[in-house]
């Protein structure tokens, strides 16, 4: 169990002996670094154009920092281990300052927005977001630098429920796939027996299904299992505590609902209105996530899940108050990962072929051995 317990954590546990042992020897990228640049952009515009068309939604502007009082900021999970970057602006010779935080995702904030723009159930947004966790291990799909199309959709009370989430995700995979189709009609190498391309279809499956599968696997091992039956997986129910005593995975307690019960095909009680979607990368042969998301948190959800998490303290942030008075929209949101996208679609070993930030120099020499060409 003690596995388990660690698995829990997410990125921020590794080592780059781990990391030379994952990193593929047999890699030849598929385009180069100019062909990599025109490709990924042509993604990125089919993707934008197509999930707006799709989930009714808008582009709008995101924020890069977030005011510390107003409690949107993105904890990612529930422990404290992945804490933002703060700092203070001392503004008219600190008579009027400001403790400002670097997003490490607009969960929250684009829930605020939806009031702000109007949005009526059926209308939504969908943002170029970027952002920092500076508590991630940088290994070859986790980086310090986050960029996600962070949507967020207003939706009434009956929409509440597995089968508008079901829904929702199969439409975001048909952009996705969508997407792969577009690019592969430029660089037609891109298809290839190698790396197989995408599913046509998602598998959807509980966290409680997949865990009765695999009892005594960790979630990541799980997860890998899984993905060799289905290579294209939507886990529901991530945060809910399983029978073994631990979440699939650690989730914060004031965005997805992980709590409502539900029922799963065969008819079995099971838990929690959000999921990720999981494929499984031909190239570095490892689990690849792609997106979180989920039907949010309505009042009673947001205070059934702050207590069973001990947040109740959360309430007295204008975030809280809002979902707790009924001031912002009911909704359904995620953030899906255009880098992690761009790895899967064009079939890279590496996050830093398709995104410029920073990497250690272990990482970088590691990578040049391997035939990875890595930004700078």
């Amino acid at each position: 169990m003690a596995d388990k317990k660690a698995d829990l954590a997410g990125p921020g546990i590794g080592t780059y002996e781990e990391l030379e042992k994952i990193l593929p020897n047999d890699y030849n990228p598929i385009l180069n670094p100019k062909e990599t640049q025109r490709a990924l952009y042509a993604v990125k515009n089919y993707i934008e154009e197509n999930l707006c068309k799709e989930l009714g939604l808008m582009m709008v502007q995101v924020p890069l920092i977030v005011d510390v009082e107003s409690g949107v900021n993105d904890m990612l999970d529930r422990d404290g281990s992945r804490t933002p970057i703060q700092f203070h602006i001392s503004n008219d010779y600190n008579k009027h300052p400001i403790d400002a935080q670097v997003v490490q995702a607009a969960t929250k904030w684009k829930r605020l927005a939806l009031a702000e723009y109007g949005m009526k159930p059926g209308e939504g947004l969908c943002t170029d977001m970027k952002a920092v966790r500076k508590d991630y291990f940088l290994d070859h799909d986790h980086s310090s630098y986050v960029d996600q199309w962070d949507w967020e959709k207003a939706i009434t009370e009956k929409e509440r429920n597995l089968h508008y989430l079901t829904k929702t995700v199969e439409k975001i995979w048909k952009v996705i796939k969508g997407s792969e189709k577009h690019v592969q009609k430029m660089y037609p190498e891109l298809r290839t027996k190698k790396y197989p391309d995408l599913p046509e279809k998602l598998t959807f499956l509980h966290a409680e299904e997949i865990l009765d599968m695999f009892p005594d696997l960790p979630r990541k091992q799980r997860e890998t299992a899984i993905l060799q039956k289905y290579p294209a997986v939507f886990i529901y129910g991530i945060g809910w505590t399983l029978k073994d005593g631990y979440p699939h995975e650690m989730r914060a307690a004031d965005y997805d609902d992980w709590i409502t019960e539900t029922t799963s095909k065969d008819g079995r009680p099971m838990h929690g209105l959000n999921g990720d979607i999981l494929v499984w990368n031909p190239v570095t042969r490892r689990r690849h996530e792609l997106t979180s998301m989920g039907v949010r948190v309505n009042a009673a959800t947001l205070k059934k899940q702050l207590e069973l998490t001990g947040l109740t303290h959360f309430l007295k942030f204008p975030y809280h108050q809002a979902i707790a008075n009924g001031t912002i929209p009911l909704s359904i949101g995620g953030g899906i990962g255009q880098s992690r996208t761009y790895m899967a679609i064009l079939k890279k070993a590496h996050l830093g072929e398709v995104s410029v930030t920073v990497w250690p120099k272990i990482l970088k020499d590691m990578c040049a051995k391997r035939n990875i060409f890595v930004l700078e």
